[in-house]
Order: C-alpha cells, then structure tokens, then sequence
C-alpha cells in the first residue's frame, strides 16, 4: 500500500491542507494518508495551540470529504516536541510493507536541511512537496539538484499549486470576530465561531468603529505582527489584540462618547499634531471602551504611530507591523517590510531604518517631528551603534556597514 503521512499545527486546518492531501492522493495514488496534529511543532516552541480536542474535531470535520485521510492523535499522546523523524519511524514499523510519502510544502523543503535528523526521515519516507505559488517556472529543476546534492535522493512533486492561505490569516480573522469560511470552509468556520477559538473580546465592537479600508489595514496589521511575534518571543495573542485595537479611534471625532475625559498623556510633548493624536486616544478607547488592560498592549497602540525611546518588543512590533503591512505601498515599503520579516534576534536595525525612512517622508511633506519621535530615532541609532561596535567605539569584527 501507499501511506502519506500529513503533520503540521492545523491550528486551524484551513481549506489549502485539504487541497494538498486531496492532490497528493491523486498524483501519488496513496491508499490512505495519516493527518497528524503536532504536540509541540519544533519550529513553533513557544506558541500556544488551541486544545488538542479542538485541533482534532476540526480536522475530522474538515477531511470527511477525503475518504483515504486518517485524522491521527500519535503526535499529541507523545511526550516532548513532535519530530517528523520519530513520526516516520513510527509508522515505517507499523507499516513495513508499505510505501511511505510525508508531504510538504516548499517552504519547508527549503527549511528540511535543517530539521532534526532529516536523513532519519529520508530512510523511512520519500518527500512529496507541494508547490506553494512559486514565482519561478524551473523551481523544481533547481530545488531538486539542491536536494540531490545535499541527500543524494529526489523528492516527488505532487501536481498542485497551493493557494495563499495561511492558518495565521484564519486566526487573525477569527480574532477579530470576522467569519473563516472563505480559509477554512463553513463547517470549521462555524465550529471556531461556535466554540469563539482564537476571539478576542472586544475587537469585532473596536473594529466597527474604523472606516472598510481602515478596518482592512487593522486587520493586515494583525496578521504582520502575528507572524513575526514567535521569532521574537512574544505572546501572539498580545500583539495581535494591540494591532486590532492600534486604530480604534482613528475614524471618531473628539467629540465622540468614547472619548469622554480623554487628555493625552502626561508625558506627551504638547501640542500633539493631529496624525499622532490617534494613538494617543486609541490607547484611551481601548481602555475604557474595550475592556483592554495589559499595559504593555496599551502602550503597543499608545506610541505605534510615533514611537518613543526605550520601545518594549511588542511596542516595536506593532509600530513596524503598521509600516510594512501588506497593503502598505509607499516608496521604501518593500525594502522595509523585506527587512522586517528578514532581520533574526532583534528589531532594533529595523525601527532605525523605519525611524529614518519616517523622518525623512515627513521632512519632505514639510511636517514638523514630534519630539516623541526625534527621540526615537536618535535612541535606535544608539543601538544599532552599540550592536556594531565593541562598546570601545571600534566596529566588531565583520560588522556590516549597511549603507
């Protein structure tokens, strides 16, 4: 017989998952094909994932319509972190006479060189890879000398292009009470709705409040803030609820209910010019309106706008989240939100190209600074000394000068 083997996080499963096993039935003529639910996903340590019993009914309902998909808990009975390789070995013992594919995307084909113990995998299993939209026609010419080169095998193609979907879009949409059928069809949509998986109370009311096209960039913020949050240890579910709240007041006049009492800030440099403002009475709507009361958050949509000196990690993620969004179309946005997604360890090099890039869009507008901001970037040009230099003022060795 021949047996896929399907894992990932499925949190939550999303119509393009059950597009792939589907295609990887018909070009590999599996027999059956495991869906497995990881535990602990390797590359996604320290985010937390929906129940197990959630994960799990979700997938059940989402794969009735593939009758050779076998939804499988092995990964979630195992103590400690799901490694694919443990998976294969698994199954090449449960099954000894069978072909056995595990089935990814490019993106992790890419990534598979470094996973753990990946020839492990290779002796149990042949990889079948899903072409993930690539934009260049010869990919698998290429993808494939790099494999062979590296394992001295080939993986098989499966003959399907994958939409862009992603599980974080699913989640972001979910967070702000909107409806996921269109990621991960009626019937999962309904049970996330149902059991309100990944809501966050108060964010559908705040959204509400923007303008449709507003509304859509709060959204885009959330999904940018909410892939890079992991890498930078940041609890997911905070940076996404600052990025959906980061613009609740930019549509409501002074006069608005919600505003009520507002002042700004003691310590914000008066008189604050009107494209600051917002972050300054978002802060306050979020508050007193929406129930939001981590200050941390709170701060995250306080100074998203003009940033400030000694910016925590989440203030710095939902200020560049808001820069480099996908809608985002300035001159300077692609190089920025290029080195946003790319920059490992840190942000710091990022917030003083974004301060600049900042700086420079409102000097040539004619705008005055606010001082908020002045001070921003002076402090992560501080940093991004003191990171390239061996506290002596002479650069470290190999320190890049980056223009």
């Amino acid at each position: 017989m021949k047996t896929g083997i399907f894992g990932g996080s499925f949190d939550p499963v999303h119509t393009e998952h059950v597009a792939l096993a589907r295609a990887a039935v018909q070009t590999l003529a599996l027999d059956r094909v495991f869906v497995l639910p990881a535990r602990i996903p390797p590359h996604k340590r320290g985010r937390a994932l929906s129940a197990d019993e959630h994960r799990i009914a979700m997938l059940k309902t989402a794969f009735e319509s593939v009758p050779q998909a076998i939804v499988s808990d092995f990964e979630l009975r195992r103590e400690g972190v799901s490694y694919s390789y443990l998976t294969c070995a698994h199954f090449a013992a449960l099954y000894p006479q069978d072909t056995l594919y595990f089935l990814v995307g490019t993106d992790m084909l890419r990534d598979f060189p470094a996973w753990k113990n990946p020839e492990e995998i290779l002796k149990f299993c042949t990889l079948a890879v899903c072409d993930r939209a690539e934009r260049s026609a010869d990919w698998e010419k290429k993808e494939q000398a790099a494999f062979f080169a590296r394992f001295g095998k080939t993986f098989q193609r499966i003959n399907y292009t994958a939409k862009s979907v992603s599980s974080t879009q699913a989640r972001v949409l979910a967070a702000a009470g909107d409806d996921v059928s269109a990621l991960c069809g009626a019937a999962v949509a309904e049970y996330i709705s149902k059991n309100k998986l990944y809501e966050i109370p108060g964010a559908h009311a705040a959204l509400a409040n923007e303008k449709p096209e507003r509304r859509e960039h709060s959204l885009r913020v959330g999904v940018a803030a909410a892939k890079k949050a992991l890498e930078l240890h940041i609890d997911e579910k905070a940076a996404v609820t600052a990025a959906l709240f980061h613009d609740c007041a930019k549509n409501l006049p002074l006069s608005s209910p919600l505003l009520k009492g507002f002042t700004p800030p003691e310590n914000a440099p008066l008189p604050v010019p009107a494209p600051v403002l917002h972050q300054f009475t978002g802060a306050y709507v979020a508050n007193r309106a929406f129930g939001v009361t981590d200050a941390d958050i709170l701060n995250a949509i306080c100074y998203h706008t003009s940033g400030r000196a000694e910016m925590s990690l989440l203030e710095q993620l939902v200020f560049l989240a808001d820069m480099v969004e996908d809608g985002r179309t300035y001159p300077g946005a692609a190089e920025l939100r290029s080195l946003y997604y790319a920059e490992k360890g840190g942000l710091d090099f990022t917030m003083f190209e974004a301060l600049k890039e900042t700086l420079y869009l409102l000097k040539r507008k004619g705008g005055d600074i606010y001082p908020l901001t002045a001070q921003a970037s002076a402090y992560f040009e501080r940093r991004v000394l003191q990171n390239e230099t061996d506290g002596t003022g002479k650069r470290k060795a190999g320190a890049d000068s980056r223009g």
